[in-house]
Formats: structure tokens, sequence, C-alpha cells
């Protein structure tokens, strides 16, 4: 029936786009964060691309600012990108310079197209989830912060893709992105008995990955430290088995992920720094790990190649010497499943 359910894609579709649609035969990025695509037909379609806040989260004020730079500029067509980063998608290219000021003006930057740093993606983390290890959006803010420039220049080798995950749910995708930052916890989970009691003790045994919870008499639940891997799956199925602390929580630092197909293919983020505390607002040791990393790959790394693919080429052990991150027991993998979860991908074989 007419107006029941999620209205039809086409209905959303900038006129440049419809018109044009399964006809676009290549694209440029002609300046730092405008793209050019060009159709079957010759007509080019032009789009801006600037930069959102943490987790693409805005106030209505800013909100109503940008549909009306988009209703100025595009017809009011936008999009959010996957990465959270703003387009407005076909803008006349002689409006192209007056665009991108009116979008400066609000204060979105432009940029993170090509070889450059792109928008962050990261999960709510503290702001409204139990499981959060750290302040996802926070970090990104600094570190976003700390690459300004970057985002708004073509001055990488390659892509730079940051993902930033609250806890080792990956809401965030933080082990698919060149640099990955990854909430973690390193208490147990604190059984509260007369809580456990009210959940389904089965489910809460059954849903650990690695076999560390057991029941115990009459309805309650025990943890083994020993296999235990700080997963807050248990935390998701029962509200007595609650988990973080301050002096304890903090992220890992994974690198070379990637989620998309081209070249070398889709491939999990390895452990590069175990453990770096919650130091807010502004996460000081975070900032320079990140920016260290990327440092020592923006000399190294050849044309197009992503951190993961020059890290292969170079090898683990130049990567470590040459950021100077040391290596300890905390790298070997110690997750049980592993082996198992890694075969299930058609890309990861041997």
């Amino acid at each position: 029936m007419p107006g029941i359910g999620v209205a039809p894609m086409e209905a959303n579709l900038p006129p440049i786009v419809r018109r044009n649609y399964g006809a676009w035969v290549w694209h440029e990025v002609i300046r730092p964060g405008v793209l050019k695509h060009v159709s079957k037909s010759g007509e080019a379609c032009f789009t801006v691309r600037a930069g959102m806040p943490p987790n693409a989260r805005v106030s209505t004020a800013l909100a109503r600012r940008i549909c009306e730079v988009a209703n100025r500029f595009c017809g009011g067509y936008l999009r959010i990108t996957r990465r959270h980063s703003l387009e407005l998608v076909g803008v006349a290219e002689a409006e192209l310079g007056a665009a991108i000021a009116a979008l400066r003006e609000i204060g979105l930057a432009v940029g993170g197209a090509d070889r450059t740093f792109h928008n962050i993606v990261c999960c709510t983390g503290w702001i409204h989830c139990q499981f959060a290890a750290t302040d996802a959006p926070a970090i990104a803010k600094a570190i976003s912060d700390g690459l300004w420039e970057d985002f708004q220049s073509e001055g990488y080798p390659a892509k730079l893709k940051i993902s930033i995950a609250a806890c080792v749910n990956q809401c965030g995708e933080g082990s698919t992105a060149d640099i990955g930052v990854i909430g973690i916890h390193r208490d147990l989970p604190r059984v509260n008995d007369a809580e456990v009691a009210k959940c389904e003790v089965p489910l809460i045994v059954s849903i650990c990955p690695t076999g560390a919870i057991r029941p115990k008499p009459p309805k309650s639940v025990q943890v083994d430290p020993r296999r235990c891997i700080h997963c807050v799956a248990c935390v998701g199925q029962c509200v007595g088995m609650p988990i973080g602390d301050p002096e304890t929580d903090g992220v890992a630092i994974y690198v070379g992920g990637k989620a998309g197909n081209q070249g070398s293919g889709p491939a999990f983020g390895k452990l590069a720094i175990p453990y770096l505390p919650n130091r807010p607002p502004r996460w000081p040791e975070v900032v320079q790990a990140v920016t260290g990393i990327i440092g020592v790959w923006t000399k190294g790394a050849r044309r197009d190649e992503r951190i993961g693919d020059w890290i292969s080429r170079i090898g683990w052990e130049r990567f470590f010497d040459k950021t100077g991150l040391p290596v300890s027991d905390k790298h070997l993998d110690g997750y049980v499943l592993w082996p198992m979860a890694a075969r299930t991908g058609v890309r990861f074989r041997w």
C-alpha cells in the first residue's frame, strides 16, 4: 500500500544520479574532498565531502544549518557515508568553491577523500552502552583534532581509515581499519548471586566463548579467571554480572585491518599496543601512539600502500623496530576458538 514501509530508494536520489543510474564509468578526486563522477552520457556529478562530529551526532541547530547549505547548493540532496562523512551530491561545478566555504562556515571541514585521513568511525561508547570500556567519541574527537590538517589535504601514500570501538563487540569496527582503537576490560565480571538467580543460568553459561563460566549451586555462576577473556558476552545476558573498572579499563591499538575487497582483500587488524590507559578528556597516550604509527607509515610506504600492505611487505619485525613499540607475550593470541573463526571466511585460509 502507498505510504507503508520504507520509501523507495529512487525517491530520494538526486535527479542527476537518477538519470545516470548504473551508467557511471569513472571518477576522480579533483581537489581535497571534491569527487567528480562521469557517466556514459558524459554528464558529470560533483560531490563535496565534509567531516562530521564523532558518531555523526549533531544538534538540531547544526542539522538545520546543514540542510540550509544542501538546499542552497544541491537541491537539498545530501547523504551520510558509511564513515559518517557528509556529502552534498550534485553541486554545480561553478558553485564548488562557495559550497566548501559554506560548509566551513558552519564548522565542517571539507576533505577525507582519496590519499588522506578519512572521517573516523566510532560507536557510542560511554554515551549509552553498558559494555563500553572507553569513550569512543571522545577519542575520535581527540585523534581527529590531531590530524585536522591531514584531513583537508592529500599527503598520505594511500587512504587512512581509523575506527574506534569502545569494547571488543566491535560496533565501531576497530578490527577492520588501518588503525583500530579498541576498548578493553581487564577485570572479571562481578557476580551478584541475587541478581544472577533472576537470570537464565544456562544462557549465561552457554554464551561464554571460552567456557570460563560454570554453574554454582543453587542458582548462580562462577568465573574462571584463567579462561575469561573479558569479552562482555555474559554482561549482555544478565545485569548481575557487571564489568568495568576505571583503574584498569583502557584501550588497545590494532593495525593493518581492511574491510574492502580491493587489492589483497579484507583483513583483520593485528595487535600492536596491548594497553593504553583511559586518560580523558584528550587521551594523550592514544593520540601520540596513533600519530606515531602514521608518521612511520607515511615515510616508508609506497604509493597506494595502505598500512596492512606496508606491514606485509616489510614484515612485523621491522614494523615493531621502526615504530619503537615493544613486543610481549600479550601479542600471542590466546582465544581458543580463533582458528575455527578464521577459517569461516573465504579470504582466510591456509
